[in-house]
């Protein structure tokens, strides 16, 4: 089977030049000749890039996501390419009703009947990984028969994704050793990256989690609904939604017809993608298009949540960093947080990385978005990266991507806003948070339930450490018996500093 598949990719490869990419190499480039020479009937007038993108299609649904997620990877690929693959979609037929209807019957045991008191067999969706089916819930009382939605998990898609991404492997490893940048550039990490993704989508209690997770983060929110989830009818194979009533995001008319803001949703979209990451460090990270849809209220409605990214404290504060600096156009800054995250090598002088990072920035300030592109100056912050040696980070590609998608949604719905002013403010505000008194009384009140334990003994602790005898005083002498005095100091003043802070905490309380 693995054989069969490998000669598809092979067939593919050679009905649409990719050999161009792969044989490029000074190595293997007896081999390009070659193949011209055998395939001399070839028509190639297309761009590499379209040709790129109809391969990954004819390849099937887990390449196309895979070439959805390397569009983000501007480190590895010219601009042409990257641009060529964020226009993938996964445009895949559906599977039968029957078929959906029996993987619904085994993951929640029970007749489809039992389970919903109306079921439509013909999907509303229809994607790579599962298919999506409207549904009404039967009236107990408590649920009030309500709309749903009911995501059906392909059937036998799990042989298929892992020969594909045993390939992708192998592939990702002959990266590595053709071509210079293909140890930085970490190829194996972004496939297993996209591995680790691909198997959280195939279990859609994750995707039911990360669902309940952003719903409760944005509870009462004017700016973004999310959908509730019906755990008694989720399993790993089905998950069941509330039903969102909205339009496509990317139908401007329509929400212009529908009285909808623009303007103020394009806000919107800013503020919400900053939001989830430097309040919440959790962040929906599959925000094209088709998963965006807009209320009558003028508030998003986000939808399949299969892919979510994270971000530790450490993180979002050194991403704040570089977001202010960059909108205060403080490059030297920039670079010396680069330096200090050990991002590049230690021995870099900052004054040439922040010459560089000012060449690849400065141009993008001061203008509309429409007339800004955000590829463009990663393409170029990338180019400046190979430079200096900088590695890439795998934990901030989705957040990469997030931000390439907030560009495309902030294009379509106002061309005209400034999405620095937009979100200048909110980080001002967030990093005042981190480091202002409002920080410092929040660190005091979460530490307080380890003073309360610690307290009690720390004058026990406190005799132990300055208990000296009389031998050892004389051994260590005048010096020892200062030192010691000035240990004493620092705890009587550490205590003194805890119990001042745990009163404070009380009295906040």
């Amino acid at each position: 089977m693995r054989l069969f598949r490998l000669f598809k990719i092979a067939r593919v490869v050679v009905h649409y030049g990719l050999d161009e990419f792969l044989l490029g190499h000074e190595r293997v480039h007896g081999l390009r000749r070659v193949l011209d020479a055998l395939f001399f009937w070839r028509t190639l007038s297309r761009p590499r890039g379209e040709r790129l993108r109809l391969a990954l299609e004819d390849l099937g649904p887990i390449f196309v996501k895979f070439g959805q997620v390397l569009s983000t990877r501007r480190d590895l690929l010219p601009l042409d390419i990257a641009d060529e693959l964020a226009h993938l979609q996964d445009r895949v037929p559906p599977f039968p009703a029957e078929i959906a209807v029996a993987v619904i019957e085994r993951g929640l045991g029970k007749p489809l009947a039992e389970l919903y008191a109306e079921f439509d067999r013909v999907p509303v969706a229809s994607a790579s990984i599962a298919q999506v089916h409207k549904a009404r819930l039967h009236d107990d009382g408590v649920h009030g028969g309500r709309s749903v939605a009911v995501k059906v998990l392909r059937p036998d898609i799990l042989a298929v994704i892992e020969s594909d991404l045993a390939l992708m492997r192998v592939m990702a490893a002959l990266v590595e050793k053709l071509f210079a940048d293909g140890k930085r550039l970490k190829p194996r990490e972004v496939v297993a990256e996209f591995d680790k993704y691909l198997h959280d989508e195939l279990d859609l209690m994750i995707e039911a989690g990360n669902a309940s997770q952003l719903r409760r983060n944005f509870l009462n929110s004017d700016q973004l609904l999310v959908p509730e989830v019906f755990y008694d009818w989720t399993s790993r194979e089905v998950l069941t939604l509330e039903w969102m009533d909205g339009t496509p995001i990317s139908r401007i008319d329509e929400l212009r017809a529908a009285g909808i803001d623009l303007k103020k949703l394009s806000r919107y979209g800013v503020e919400i993608f900053f939001t989830q990451v430097f309040r919440d460090g959790f962040f929906h990270a599959d925000m094209h298009p088709g998963n965006i849809f807009v209320a009558a209220d003028n508030r998003y409605i986000a939808l399949d949540f299969g892919i979510v990214g994270s971000l530790s404290e450490k993180d979002k504060q050194y991403l704040a960093i570089n977001f202010l600096a960059f909108f205060n156009r403080d490059y030297h800054r920039v670079a010396t947080a680069h330096i200090e995250s050990g991002w590049v090598p230690k021995e870099t002088r900052a004054e040439e990385l922040e010459a560089a990072i000012r060449t690849a920035c400065e141009p993008i300030f001061d203008k509309p978005i429409s007339q800004i592109s955000f590829g463009q100056v990663l393409l170029r912050l990338f180019e400046t990266s190979r430079r200096f040696n900088i590695e890439i980070q795998p934990q901030l590609v989705l957040l990469q991507k997030t931000l390439l998608n907030i560009e495309g949604l902030g294009r379509q719905l106002d061309p005209d806003l400034d999405l620095w002013q937009t979100a200048k403010p909110f980080l001002e505000r967030w990093m005042n948070e981190q480091i202002g008194w409002r920080a410092m009384w929040r660190n005091l009140k979460r530490e307080a339930p380890q003073w309360a334990a610690l307290l009690p003994v720390l004058p026990r602790q406190l005799a132990e450490l300055t208990r000296q005898n009389p031998t050892e005083l004389l051994v260590y002498g005048y010096r020892g018996l200062m030192w010691e005095q000035k240990k004493r100091n620092w705890l009587l003043a550490a205590i003194a500093a805890l119990l001042a802070g745990l009163l404070a905490t009380l009295w906040w309380r």
